[in-house]
């Protein structure tokens, strides 16, 4: 218990010298953010552009028709473009 109390302390010690630690995860913070913005507006125009392709509305036949399988095959493509969009974000 006590090599983890002075570890503890001189890593406290170290960032309050430095102040890395801080900004360090400031940056990361803000990079978050970002790429989570620019993954949903991706994604958003992936959506509207996969409405335009298909020859009937979508929205019409999930939400008026109730067509069920209009829906999955829907949820199965927002699926592959949401996995598509975060690993193109992680790299």
């Amino acid at each position: 218990m006590n090599l983890f109390s002075n570890y503890l302390f001189a890593a406290l010690e170290m960032q309050a010298e430095t102040g890395i630690e801080l900004n360090l995860l400031w940056h990361h913070l803000l990079l978050a953010v970002v790429f989570s913005v620019v993954g949903v507006i991706v994604f958003g125009i992936s959506l509207l552009i996969l409405e335009k392709l298909t020859p009937f509305s979508m929205v019409k036949e999930i939400s008026e028709e109730h067509n069920i399988a209009v829906a999955i095959v829907v949820a199965a493509i927002v699926f592959g473009i949401s996995i598509i969009i975060g690993a193109s974000i992680l790299g």
